[in-house]
């Protein structure tokens, strides 16, 4: 059973609901295993218990959220033994255009190192009902990636 791990952090709900959104859709999948953590609660045990990983953050001043940040700065030396190479993705829900926060993570993400497998989902403005809808079939479709090896 492959086992998906959503690692979000959200202020004022958008970033929630992208994560929400895309765990819904993952569910479809039934021969994976979900776990969605705030940022401030994973570990990286629960990096080590997964397959695959979708990190949501608003972008805050052009850059992620420091929840991700501090899970990243908590996380990034401890797992370097393990040589993770874990597939990812991102939800960004963003007030400008998300680019700033989207270039960081990937940054930090090659050194752990993980490889992007989802085109970047960015949340311009308020969630609209297209960007929960994306948020959805990036879950559904990442979930039945990692079930079928494809990740």
């Amino acid at each position: 059973m492959a086992k998906l791990l959503i690692i979000y952090h959200s202020q004022t709900g958008n970033t929630e609901q992208l994560a929400l959104a895309a765990q819904r859709g993952a569910a479809k999948e039934r021969d994976c295993e979900l776990r969605v953590k705030r940022a401030f609660d994973a570990k990286l045990e629960d990096l080590l218990w997964c397959d695959g990983v979708l990190f949501g953050s608003p972008e805050n001043f052009g850059y992620m959220c420091g929840a991700i940040k501090d899970f990243f700065d908590r996380t990034f030396y401890p797992a370097e033994p393990y040589e993770l190479n874990l597939p990812y993705g991102l939800l960004v829900s963003a007030g400008n255009d998300g680019s700033g926060a989207v270039r960081e993570m990937d940054r930090i993400l090659c050194g752990y190192p993980m490889k992007k497998v989802l085109p970047d989902l960015i949340a311009k403005g308020e969630i609209q009902n297209a960007h929960l809808q994306q948020a959805e079939e990036n879950g559904e479709a990442f979930a039945s990636g990692l079930c079928m090896g494809i990740f």
